[in-house]
């Protein structure tokens, strides 16, 4: 099974929506990254990315984002009501869907590293990545904000970075790398300006203050509403649920007349989390919400390959005109690449295997993941190429404009299954040269070739039929040159 992590980047920006577009995009671009949410808030000058990637890519995603982040900001002219140190300012792994812990701290170190030498951005690791056990906690690392950061680094031995040069950059500061569980961000409003009070009760519930265990938490001002925002941090929502933490600061601002007016979770949160609140505040006994809330007992249920594939087959059987035949060549390509890779780590368990075929044997199922980690990016990739298209069409008829969008539009719908038979065709050589798998899954291996064969076919059908709407007759022309080598490569290489 492909294994993900989820990402969660914290940067510096929460009220350009060109910056923040340009660094969810290069995160976006790397293969396999699926975007789950962003979360933008202009008091905290802030935003908050969350998105998924395969084990694989996940350091490249993250480190676009820092890239493009270190480009675009610049703190000594960013103000925000969140603390911060970085134009990037936290970058944690959380483990999901068969990832480990110990995975997300090995991304992180390579993240660190990768940061500090080539980016020149000092990086400390935290949370569960952490080298120093002062580090832990996220706020004793960032103790002093970009400011103050600037006079300790270089003189402090405790602060000298985990990577990188051992001073701030003088634009993007300094980035916290960190490996982590899930938590829950969770901000209750006030109807009060009172900081003075709001602060002291700030430091009353959180677990520094004396309060709640497993609890971070910080008055914040919010100019937008003209009233103060306990910012909480829920480092292990077991041990301290969002309704200790309501009821805990509903207790203490009682007697001074002030009221809960609402309340925000920022970012993604665990339904376990929401559950736990609902369990708590209507006191169910003996609930088991695997089995008695509706939605998880269709997800265990649907969870099975078999009910997906339905899935898949009954979307592509819908009037719908996405996906099509180019998603339809990505599922074959990727389907080819899985089915490799899973005769390769069949033979590479023989006992009867030769050792020195091993590290060939391993390259090669590495290879086989990323060609199928990029066609299935492709799968989605051509969905967007369609919504392009539909966009484009949308524009006034004789405007200029649309006549430019809907040929970039037209341009993008051929080159998404160009890229697909282009990966397609290096994974089937791949597999054509590989003749050390066992017998026993030569079947299977011949499968795999057939599919990515249907794979090349499907997307040059693709390719060709946008072609013909191409105006840009030398685009065109380098089109079909490469879709036709693709096509070559299938009756020429065979072994």
């Amino acid at each position: 099974m492909l294994k993900f992590v989820e990402c969660v980047p914290n940067f510096s920006e929460g009220r350009d929506e060109v910056k923040i577009k340009q660094i969810v995009d290069a995160a976006r671009k790397v293969s396999g990254v699926i975007v789950l949410d962003i979360e933008k808030d202009s008091d905290h000058h802030r935003t908050v990315l969350s998105f998924i990637a395969p084990v694989d890519t996940a350091v490249e995603a993250m480190f676009k984002a820092i890239e493009k982040a270190v480009e675009l900001i610049d703190l000594n002219h960013h103000k925000g009501e969140h603390p911060r140190m970085g134009a990037m300012d936290v970058a944690p792994f959380i483990p999901i869907m068969g990832s480990t812990i110990e995975e997300c701290v090995e991304l992180a170190k390579q993240l660190a590293k990768r940061v500090g030498e080539e980016l020149n951005v000092p990086a400390y690791l935290y949370d569960c990545a952490a080298q120093v056990p002062l580090r832990k906690n996220l706020a004793k690392v960032r103790k002093g904000q970009f400011e103050g950061m600037k006079e300790v680094i270089g003189k402090d031995p405790e602060r000298v970075p985990d990577f990188g040069p051992n001073k701030m950059h003088p634009t993007a500061g300094a980035v916290g790398v960190g490996a982590r569980q899930q938590i829950i961000n969770f901000n209750v409003n006030l109807n009060t300006t009172d900081m003075e009070y709001s602060k002291a009760l700030a430091k009353k519930i959180r677990t520094s203050g004396g309060g709640l265990p497993s609890l971070r938490g910080a008055a914040i001002f919010l100019e937008s509403k003209n009233q103060v925002q306990i910012s909480t941090v829920l480092t292990d929502y077991n041990t301290t649920s969002i309704k200790k933490v309501v009821d805990e600061i509903a207790k203490e601002i009682k007697s001074e007349n002030i009221e809960i007016t609402d309340t925000e979770l920022i970012g993604l949160s665990s339904q376990d989390a929401i559950t736990k609140y609902a369990m708590e505040s209507l006191k169910i006994n003996s609930f088991n919400p695997e089995t008695q809330i509706l939605e998880n007992r269709l997800l265990s249920l649907m969870s099975s390959w078999q009910v997906g594939a339905n899935i898949a087959i009954d979307a592509f059987a819908d009037t719908n005109p996405t996906p099509g035949g180019g998603s339809a060549a990505a599922i074959s390509g990727a389907m080819g690449c899985a089915l490799g890779q899973m005769a390769i780590g069949v033979t590479l368990m023989s006992k009867k295997l030769d050792e020195s075929k091993k590290p060939a044997l391993l390259e090669a199922k590495s290879k086989l993941g990323f060609f199928r980690s990029e066609l299935q990016n492709c799968m989605s990739e051509d969905s967007a190429a369609f919504d392009s298209f539909m966009a484009a069409r949308k524009l006034p008829k004789e405007s200029e404009e649309r006549k430019t969008e809907m040929q970039k539009a037209i341009k993008y719908a051929a080159d998404v299954p160009l890229k697909t038979a282009k990966y397609a065709v290096g994974a089937l050589r791949l597999l054509r040269g590989l003749d050390s798998t066992s017998p026993s899954v030569a079947s299977d291996k011949k499968s795999a070739q057939y599919l990515l064969d249907a794979g090349v076919k499907c997307a040059a059908e693709n390719v060709l039929i946008n072609i013909s709407s191409i105006k840009d007759e030398e685009y065109g022309n380098n089109l079909k040159k490469e879709i036709e080598d693709c096509l070559v490569a299938l009756q020429t290489e065979k072994v």
